[in-house]
């Protein structure tokens, strides 16, 4: 007989007849197969699984018998549902926005007062589709053109704030002001030439400066409207600013910035680099924010940790702790713009090692699964350096005896150098570069 039940009540000796969602999401090559240890269940678990459907005439029944749900034939949906039919109404929606903010925007470079009902309309449509499905309209706005580009950030912005606020769980009318904050955070540059903004190389130190002027020319145009929030001014003059203290226009350090405008920074710096511009192509979500991280100084270390979360996207070589009390490292999932890919490799509960294990997480559960960053070191790790590269191969490389002399510190090879994997051209950027 098959019988859906939850994880809680798995344990070896069930024959395991399916589980539940894709199979991109669980580690295993096989669908059907019986539980022969714990560590076959700590594998479900750490994939985030919720349900699975066993065969009790193959296998063990559950101790403590749930309602039974007898499995029959899948009913086929007439039409596209889930992400596939959020894709297509995400689709509809980003057409229909670039055309008005590219009439707002327009207008603003014409000296017309913003329409606020107008600009709140397209934030409100953006933050039902968000709160449907977040990842469909973020896929899909980050395929903008170079020649949309300026209006197509703006939505983008707005759909990630949007992501942003809700997942720290800040009240609606707030999450509401961030979207529309950054709907409207760039539209200073509306006053900006074009041909500063679409230069194909590096600006003289002249066009910086004007570039730079964008912040409080924007501040003037929003001041202009009515009923647009202090929020969406706050972000507008300080998006561009750093933790650090080395942004502009003021300088402002750590908590002289609001969160808004941190937030702000975060998700203005990612959209920018994962869309083709006018100097540069397009980077990869996990090349984004594998960069980002690297520059010290320029964001919120834990707001930028959220964002992750919040996307679904970590830094490749980041160890992170899962819900399951194990540590695992993020690793590269190539040029794919989807699923993070992580090797399990200790448990904190066992302080001790495990046999590294991948697992491939569904976008919509990576902020259940993922709960916070770790230093390895911390644990134990003596030769971090060298045991993050050595996971970081394929898996038909890595070696328990390396893995475990590398962790103890025992037979490491003195003074040996070890560089973390990157991409060539993420190797070459600086944040300083044309970050407008």
């Amino acid at each position: 007989m098959l019988r859906r039940v939850p994880l809680s009540l798995l344990r070896p000796g069930m024959f395991l007849h399916a589980i539940e969602g894709s199979w991109l999401s669980h580690p295993f090559w096989r669908r059907r197969f019986l539980l022969r240890s714990d560590s076959d269940i700590a594998a479900l678990r750490d994939a985030d699984i919720a349900f699975v459907t066993i065969d009790t005439t193959r296998g063990l029944a559950p101790i403590e018998e749930p309602e039974p749900i007898i499995i029959t034939e899948p009913v086929v949906a007439s039409g596209p549902t889930g992400i596939t039919a959020e894709r297509e109404r995400a689709a509809d929606i980003v057409a229909r926005t670039r055309e008005i903010i590219r009439g707002v925007f327009e207008g603003a470079r014409l000296g017309k007062a913003i329409d606020s009902e107008q600009v709140a309309a397209v934030v409100d449509e953006i933050s039902g589709s968000v709160q449907r499905n977040a990842y469909a309209l973020i896929s899909i706005v980050r395929l903008k053109s170079k020649d949309d580009y300026s209006y197509l950030h703006s939505v983008a912005v707005c759909a990630l704030m949007v992501n942003f606020a809700r997942h720290l769980g800040l009240p609606d009318e707030t999450v509401r002001e961030f979207g529309l904050a950054g709907l409207v955070h760039d539209i200073g540059k509306m006053d900006v030439p074009s041909e500063i903004l679409n230069k194909p190389g590096r600006l003289t130190d002249e066009e910086f400066a004007i570039a730079r002027l964008h912040p409080e020319r924007g501040c003037a145009i929003l001041g202009r409207a009515e009923a647009i929030p202090a929020t969406a001014i706050d972000v507008c003059r300080h998006h561009h600013e750093k933790i650090d203290g080395t942004g502009y226009p003021f300088g402002l350090k750590g908590g002289e910035i609001s969160l808004a405008a941190r937030m702000g920074a975060i998700c203005d710096v990612y959209d920018a680099l994962t869309s083709d511009r006018a100097y540069k192509d397009a980077w990869s979500p996990i090349e984004a924010v594998t960069a980002m991280h690297g520059w010290n100084g320029q964001f919120d270390r834990d707001l930028l940790f959220t964002f992750y979360q919040s996307i679904a996207v970590f830094p490749v070589g980041m160890v992170v702790r899962l819900r399951s009390q194990r540590l695992a490292i993020i690793l590269s999932n190539g040029r794919r713009a989807s699923r993070p890919r992580l090797r399990v490799f200790y448990d904190t509960a066992a302080n001790s090692l495990v046999d590294p294990r991948d697992i491939i997480l569904a976008d919509d559960d990576a902020c259940k699964t993922v709960i916070r960053a770790e230093n390895a070191t911390d644990w134990g790790a003596h030769d971090w350096p060298a045991l993050c590269v050595h996971l970081l191969q394929e898996s038909d490389k890595l070696d328990r005896d390396v893995i475990a002399r590398l962790w103890a510190g025992v037979e490491t090879t003195p003074g040996e150098t070890v560089e973390m994997p990157t991409s060539d051209r993420v190797s070459r950027w600086r944040p300083s570069e044309r970050l407008d």
